[in-house]
């Protein structure tokens, strides 16, 4: 399902949408929802950001961090 949003935008808000529709080639719609997302990574709590990362933490081996285990990395790229 998706929603339907309307906004009424000053001037310098609507020079702004111009800008990154031009730059980065995105539609209205996607400089809405990056913008939403962009706004998200600073107002939420590490907690609702955490929730958003499907797998964080979860390895069979019950070690939070492979990537800083030597163990695990001894042989890598070999």
């Amino acid at each position: 399902m998706t929603d339907i949003v309307h906004a009424r935008l000053d001037e310098n808000t609507r020079k702004i949408l111009r800008r990154l529709k031009r730059r980065y080639g995105w539609s209205d719609s996607e400089v809405v929802r990056q913008g939403i997302r962009a706004l998200s990574e600073t107002e939420l709590t590490p907690q609702d950001r955490c929730d958003q990362i499907v797998g964080l933490g979860e390895f069979e081996s019950g070690k939070p961090d492979l990537g800083r285990n030597k163990d695990h990395l001894r042989h890598f790229g070999r």
